[in-house]
């Protein structure tokens, strides 16, 4: 099974993620909420949805233990820099399902 172990410069052409801290006033109540804004050249964009489909594909049970451990995730570290521009907040991409388990993270809580 191809299974990509070395991990940085995943991602090709200019991506920008970062996230925006808002905050409203209404009616004398502070209303306030984050939000991740993704933004790339179509380069970058296209390179960020192939490494999610990548990630996606993976058959998680075929991945070497030494590489993948049972009850690991597989996951991407993307850096500022690096991966990410300059101006961008780190973010890690990966499974919600454990290898072996299929068990989410603990503070996951499902959409209703």
């Amino acid at each position: 099974m191809k299974y990509k172990r070395t991990k940085g410069n995943e991602i090709e052409g200019s991506l920008d993620i970062v996230i925006s801290h808002n905050e409203v006033e209404d009616d004398g109540e502070i209303i306030k909420w984050d939000e991740v804004l993704i933004h790339g050249t179509p380069e970058g964009l296209k390179s960020f949805a192939k490494l999610l489909i990548e990630i996606a594909d993976l058959n998680q049970e075929k991945v070497d233990d030494r590489y993948l451990p049972i009850g690991a995730r597989e996951h991407y570290h993307l850096r500022p820099g690096i991966e990410l521009s300059k101006s961008s907040d780190q973010v890690i991409v990966g499974r919600l399902d454990a290898k072996g388990t299929g068990a989410f993270h603990n503070n996951y809580i499902p959409k209703e």
